[in-house]
This record gives structure tokens, C-alpha cells and sequence, in this order.
């Protein structure tokens, strides 16, 4: 008996050794922006080797994360917030325009 367990084992040894799958780019700024902390252009640039941080943003911004940019003179910081009611208002009136409920 045990050794027909262990035939078992023996035989998936290739198929049950598993690894950790490599993240990509975009999944790895996606997991740096859900800490909520501030993130610098200069650390996308860098730390992940992009060519355009801005890009980047850009599409997470299209996938539906809400990423704020902030400028100050040190540079450029992204972060990401909650969406404040009138962005939410003017999605809405550009997906179903004005039904007169809006304001309801």
C-alpha cells in the first residue's frame, strides 16, 4: 500500500514541483501603488526600469485605478486616491448623460 502511495508521488514529481510565476512591470507598479504610499518619477524610472513613467500611469489610469499626480519642485509623485464625487457625477453623466436624476 505505501508503496504504491509512494509510485504515486514519485511518478508527479515533475508535474507537483511548482515556482513562483515572474510578475510583470505593470503588476509590480500596481502592487507599489496599492501600499497608498507616494510613489517619485524617479523611482518608476529607476527602480523598474521604465522609459515613461507617465505611460505607465497612464495605463493603470485606463484599467481604473485613480492615480492623482502631484508637482512640486523636488519632481513629479503619483498616489493613488478615492475619486471625489463630482469625477464620479461626470463619469456617470458621460456614460448616461443628463437624465434629470443626477442632482436627485
Amino acid at each position: 500500500m505505501l508503496s504504491n502511495i509512494m509510485s504515486i508521488f514519485k511518478s508527479n514529481k515533475g508535474e507537483t514541483d511548482m515556482a513562483r510565476t515572474k510578475l510583470s512591470k505593470t503588476e509590480k507598479v500596481r502592487n507599489l501603488f496599492s501600499t497608498g504610499q507616494s510613489v517619485t518619477w524617479k523611482t518608476l524610472r529607476n527602480k523598474f526600469d521604465l522609459t515613461s513613467p507617465a505611460s505607465m500611469v497612464g495605463k493603470l489610469r485606463n484599467e481604473g485605478m485613480m492615480i492623482y499626480e502631484n508637482r512640486t519642485s523636488a519632481g513629479v509623485a503619483y498616489r493613488v486616491g478615492t475619486p471625489s464625487k463630482a469625477v464620479i457625477a461626470a463619469g456617470q453623466a458621460a456614460l448616461f448623460g443628463s437624465q434629470g436624476y443626477a442632482n436627485a
